[in-house]
């Protein structure tokens, strides 16, 4: 993961809160971090915009966001 940290920090227009962003919808399974990895190979002049635009249309994006009231 430490690879891909330094991968994401040198994406154009990187910044702490984009690679933060993105490890952590990556670390939740291997699925997600192969997604973005193969985006990020097949386009290599992607900037932190496209590559968190191409995050929010995967369909498990909200899933991380559901909160489960105790009603």
């Amino acid at each position: 993961m430490e690879e891909f940290a330094i991968r994401l920090n040198n994406v154009p227009n990187s910044y702490y809160g984009f690679v933060s962003a993105v490890l952590s919808y990556v670390k939740k399974n291997q699925t997600r971090f192969d997604v973005v990895s193969k985006y990020m190979n097949e386009n290599p002049t992607s900037n932190s915009s496209d590559i968190l635009w191409f995050i929010s249309q995967q369909p498990d994006f909200f899933e991380d966001s559901v909160s489960y009231s105790s009603e």
